[in-house]
């Protein structure tokens, strides 16, 4: 298929290339035309304009936005909802909250135009292992979409089949899901996120707990000094508690065994809040997922290594960068 990439930061661009490495035709654009041009070196079809990138595409266009959520992705929507046919998609594939899709669909429908919602998961890693995908949308566009999505998505792999699911159909098992109508992808990827910052807090406090075995409050017969690195690469191995995460928190051990150049300020991208939001709209109880939330508020004004955990943590997973020790 040929698709537009608009965004090619470290999402956007490593999503463009795996597209490209893989039989599609990317036509690439972003404000910055630095970024354009590299992706052209790697076999991209740059354009510096929005309507240069329309021009580029063949009916039914297809334009995947890979930007910042909020202001920017409408701004981005508007703009190329103004330059697309009936017919036509546009795929918001960053991490918008899914109340913005329903009304950006609603005023995109006017004209004829899909819009599809995909909450993806992957961070900076994904350009090799391929990208969680939780799509919200119309089936038509959906099936449209599908090679696309089943190109950036991980296949099944080596992961080791669940056992039942010998009888079932659908496309889960290759790292892409159909959730639901506009809206449904992104609440489930908001859900998905609301989650990893519990998992993420309960590593992080572990972690902390055992750094503090060496404390003078303990009996000196009941002090361990343990080795973090090593324990969390024994935990790899067997144990019920094995992840990606803490395959990615083993890493940084390794790296750095004190964590000493984060400083422990923990920032949060938005979906925490709006998991919280959503279960206090539904009557849910979530008190791990806000307690997580709420930690991370408090770790902008005081720091522990835990913190210092899940900032590395962010950014192994992400590539988010996490304020220094000391700044």
């Amino acid at each position: 298929m040929k698709i537009a990439m608009v965004g090619l930061g470290r999402m956007g661009g490593n999503m463009a290339r795996r597209l490209m490495k893989n039989g599609h035709q990317v036509v690439a654009y972003d404000v910055g035309k630095a970024s354009v041009d590299a992706l052209a070196k790697d076999g991209a079809s740059g354009a510096y304009t929005m309507a240069e990138m329309v021009k580029q595409l063949p009916a039914p266009r297809v334009v995947w936005l890979m930007v910042p959520a909020g202001e920017i992705t409408d701004k981005a929507v508007n703009e190329v909802g103004a330059l697309l046919s009936s017919g036509d998609i546009i795929i918001d594939g960053g991490n918008s909250y899914y109340k913005d899709d329903v009304r950006r669909s609603k005023a995109l429908a006017a004209k004829g135009i899909h819009y599809v919602d995909v909450g993806t998961s992957g961070g900076v890693w994904g350009i090799e292992r391929g990208y969680c995908l939780m799509i919200g949308g119309s089936k038509t566009a959906f099936d449209t979409i599908t090679p696309i999505l089943r190109t950036l998505a991980p296949g099944r792999g080596d992961v080791e089949r669940t056992p039942g699911r010998e009888k079932m159909g659908g496309t889960s098992e290759e790292g892409f899901l159909h959730c639901g109508p506009v809206g449904a992808g992104h609440f489930v990827k908001m859900i998905h996120n609301g989650i990893e910052y519990g998992l993420m807090q309960a590593y992080a406090e572990g972690l902390d707990i055992l750094r503090g075995a060496t404390s003078e409050n303990l009996a000196p017969d009941m002090r361990y000094d343990f080795d973090l690195a090593d324990i969390t690469e024994v935990w790899r191995r067997g144990s019920v508690v094995g992840s990606w995460l803490l395959d990615l928190t083993a890493m940084a051990l390794v790296e750095s065994p004190t964590l000493k150049e984060y400083s422990g300020f923990v920032q949060d991208s938005g979906e925490g809040r709006w998991t919280v939001n959503a279960a206090i709209e539904e009557g849910v109880p979530a008190e791990v997922l806000t307690s997580s939330l709420y930690t991370r508020f408090r770790s902008r004004q005081e720091h522990t290594f835990a913190e210092k955990v899940l900032s590395a943590m962010r950014k192994k997973f992400g590539g988010h960068v996490e304020k220094p020790a000391g700044s």
